[in-house]
């Protein structure tokens, strides 16, 4: 299979809203030459990137728009616009590989279509946009839905996030301090001529100059260093890690903040990894045993108590709450595609359950951090809001640092070219046991539980 026909079959899926390129590109690039998969991560990928930007040339150009049973040639067409706008492949190359692969979908008769198309677009796009960019939805290819809420919550930062978003992600290192310090690996990156940076915030950081394949770091099959972008890397440190605690984190998978708790804090006395889906976990399992870690994985809906938890309390609760992610949009651009408006409110209230549900399992002095990868105050400093005015016995404890936006309540880091992803942080220490009946109500958020 041609690599434009693989990437728009994945790109159909997300575009129906029906799965992510995350599950929907591996099945395709199993029918790809392994020398064409690249090409196919990329133009599934900058395809998503760019989707509303491109979508919106397409609609300009089309003389009538495609139906809804011709979504394949909307997600190939949209794949042939992003080779001839944002790719160094040749024009007649991205043309004719493009309009060839209609007949591979059993279309012939659209490949006049796509030719003329994508030819107009090849001598039209600059006059095309010069119009079309007077909507921001184009110019910045952000649902309209997101930009709105991203201009309500960020009136100041709006269009940098944006702009942050439909880059290209850097790749950042975790160093492992039982193995190596942050100085030691950077003079073996120099010595390997992988040309990085320290991070500014985080004390296990560094930025590759460019990125590469992990197994041309040094020390990676060793355990010296993870990928793990900055921001992640920043909860940890909140929960003020001992000898002989016992700390839960929830909703952990694929394991990094798992595996920097237990570098950071090698003498606990136990580290529950919990995480609702099984298959999730087997990619935890694997990251630990590279670094020669141990925790206790196991499988559970975090809210359902008596499936997981044996009554013992916990000292420290990392909870990285499933979110709408829209901090980490430039690592999966298909967020554009597959996330909706009436996602955040459920989203915010799953989010409310968890924290109540899991402070039952914290101690009295016990600190839970509560993070997300998040950009939007609904699932951040107003999900620690709320949760406050129900808990009479918890208490925020304050972020030290120079890094991100102090808000109500925690901190919101907003995503950054060439730095770290979008992410917040909020810190709580529990003063007292919570009275009973108190928790989650449908009220604090305005919507039905999921």
């Amino acid at each position: 299979m041609s690599p434009r026909l693989a990437a728009a079959n994945a790109l159909v899926s997300v575009m129906a809203g029906k799965a992510s390129l995350g599950t929907s590109l591996p099945a395709q690039l199993q029918h790809v030459n392994e020398r064409d998969q690249g090409l196919t991560q990329e133009l599934a990928f900058g395809t998503a990137r760019w989707f509303q930007r491109l979508d919106g040339l397409a609609t300009a150009l089309l003389e009538k728009p495609l139906k809804a049973a011709d979504r394949d040639l909307h997600a190939l067409l949209l794949v042939g616009l992003y080779q001839l706008l944002f790719t160094r492949i040749p024009a007649h190359a991205a043309i004719d590989e493009t309009v060839s692969s209609a007949k591979t979908l059993k279309k012939p008769w659209a490949k006049g279509m796509l030719n003329a198309v994508l030819r107009r677009a090849q001598r039209e796009h600059a006059q095309q946009f010069a119009a079309l960019e007077r909507d921001p939805t184009i110019r910045l290819s952000h649902p309209r839905w997101l930009q709105k809420r991203l201009k309500q919550a960020w009136p100041d930062h709006w269009e940098a996030i944006c702009t942050a978003n439909n880059a290209y992600p850097p790749m950042t290192l975790r160093v492992n301090p039982a193995r190596t310090t942050v100085d030691a690996y950077m003079q073996q990156l120099q010595a390997a001529g992988i040309a990085a940076r320290a991070t500014p915030f985080s004390d296990q950081g560094i930025t590759l100059e460019q990125s590469c394949d992990v197994q041309q770091l040094p020390g990676f099959a060793g355990g010296e260093v993870s990928v793990q972008d900055e921001a992640a890397q920043l909860a940890a440190p909140l929960l003020e890690l001992k000898p002989g605690q016992r700390v839960l984190d929830a909703c952990c998978a694929p394991g990094g903040k798992t595996c920097q708790i237990l570098e950071r804090a090698p003498s606990l006395t136990e580290l529950i990894a919990l995480d609702l889906e099984p298959r999730r976990l087997q990619r935890v399992r694997e990251n630990l045993q590279r670094l020669g870690l141990t925790a206790t994985l196991k499988a559970a809906d975090a809210r359902e108590l008596a499936a997981w938890w044996d009554g013992t309390p916990f000292q420290r609760i990392l909870l990285d709450a499933p979110c709408s992610a829209t901090g980490v949009i430039r690592r999966h651009p298909d967020i554009k595609l597959t996330r909706q408006a009436e996602d955040i409110p459920t989203l915010a209230a799953l989010q409310g359950e968890l924290l109540d549900a899991l402070w039952q399992t914290l101690e009295v002095g016990g600190i839970l951090v509560y993070a997300t990868c998040s950009v939007l105050p609904e699932e951040n400093s107003d999900t620690i809001t709320a949760f406050l005015d129900r808990q009479s016995g918890a208490r925020e404890l304050p972020i030290e640092g120079a890094y991100g936006l102090p808000q109500t309540h925690g901190r919101q880091l907003l995503p950054q070219e060439g730095g770290h992803d979008g992410f917040y942080l909020a810190k709580l220490v529990k003063i007292s046991a919570s009275p009973a009946g108190s928790g989650y109500t449908a009220q604090d958020k305005g919507t039905s539980a999921p």
